[in-house]
């Protein structure tokens, strides 16, 4: 694959990329640069940590990169997930590594790491401290979005040591490209700004689009990315989210409430799905309805739905019920994954477990 295809589809993942002109110096001058993505173990699995991230990690390895998945079970231990026990945390890591697996993710070519493993090396620790070293607490407190808290909330000693942890792991893995969320930023960014200083490289951040929730975006003033912060689906608000084992009664009944005003196509969850899940992973979306109101259609393009719905030809219900078809036929086979054997076990003690934020 020359380097424009594999530039195109590092993009389609990344909603935004610093610096493009890196990016593109890396493929040129490294055959297989080292991705990565991390995540903190923490309860149970939406569609956007699983079909999503299945979605992005495939374009990735597709783009011919090696992709570590760092699972972050200390990181999420510091942040007081699964009310702080590490055992949960692990076995809620293994969960999403089985979610991962019947979603379609080529886990064949990931590299699965964890956290864990890395704490007794010494020169883990010797990273963790140079970035504590080379940043002030306000930096580091600014990046407390990166583990969904805010400046302004009481954080726990060892919710401060996280983000100097996340930023040595990029190195520790040795990865050129950051290939996380848009709420990683800050963090990616730090990491940017004192990686040559502390002898390392200046890593390449990809930052992937956030699914909405489903209720109704807030409407009070924020930057950029806070705003896309406070969209995104969250497993605290589990009204507004699609879990990886809800019913298709669940996944229609919360369809059916989403926000999804008629004819807006900005800020629109339902159109969000469509755009960033539906059409990533069938080639059309057909639209089921009454003869008396268009009748069926067939539309082969996100910009072919988007126009119809800007004009009001396309109802906010009819699309809301072939949007959870979609997604409905997304979740089936990791529904059926965690109905027998081991898988099963598994799922039934996650869903045992207390979530906490």
């Amino acid at each position: 694959m020359d380097i424009e295809s594999r530039l195109d589809l590092l993009q389609q993942v990344g909603e935004e990329i610093i610096t493009l002109d890196d990016l593109r110096h890396l493929l040129e001058t490294k055959k297989a640069p080292i991705a990565y993505d991390g995540f903190e173990p923490s309860g149970r699995v939406h569609i956007a940590q699983g079909v999503l991230r299945t979605i992005n990690v495939n374009k990735v390895l597709n783009a011919g990169c090696r992709f570590k998945m760092w699972e972050a079970d200390w990181h999420a231990w510091a942040n007081n997930k699964m009310g702080g026990d590490l055992e949960r945390i692990q076995l809620v890591g293994n969960y999403l590594v089985e979610v991962w697996k019947a979603c379609g993710m080529n886990v064949d070519k990931v590299e699965f790491l964890w956290a864990n493993d890395a704490i007794e090396d010494m020169d883990y620790w010797k990273k963790v401290m140079q970035v504590a070293r080379h940043s002030t607490l306000n930096r580091v407190l600014r990046c407390s979005q990166i583990m969904g808290r805010t400046e302004q909330e009481v954080l726990q000693a060892s919710q401060i040591l996280y983000p100097c942890m996340q930023a040595a792991d990029i190195f520790h893995l040795e990865a050129d490209i950051c290939q996380l969320g848009m709420d990683q930023r800050k963090v990616n960014m730090l990491a940017r700004e004192i990686g040559e200083k502390i002898g390392f490289w200046k890593p390449v951040s990809v930052h992937h689009h956030m699914l909405m929730g489903l209720g109704q975006p807030p409407t009070e003033g924020m930057d950029t990315i806070e705003r896309a912060i406070s969209l995104k689906m969250s497993k605290s608000k589990p009204e507004t989210a699609i879990f990886m084992t809800d019913s298709e009664e669940e996944i229609q009944q919360k369809m059916h409430k989403a926000y999804c005003p008629e004819k807006q196509i900005e800020e629109n969850p339902v159109l969000d799905y469509a755009k960033h899940l539906v059409f990533e992973t069938q080639r059309e979306l057909r639209i089921e309805r009454p003869k008396k109101f268009g009748g069926d259609i067939t539309l082969a393009s996100y910009q072919e739905l988007t126009e119809q719905y800007r004009k009001g030809t396309l109802h906010p219900l009819d699309l809301k019920k072939a949007v959870a078809d979609s997604i409905n036929r997304m979740v089936e086979p990791v529904r059926n994954h965690f109905k027998k054997g081991k898988a099963k076990q598994l799922a039934d003690q996650i869903a045992a477990f207390e979530i906490t934020r």
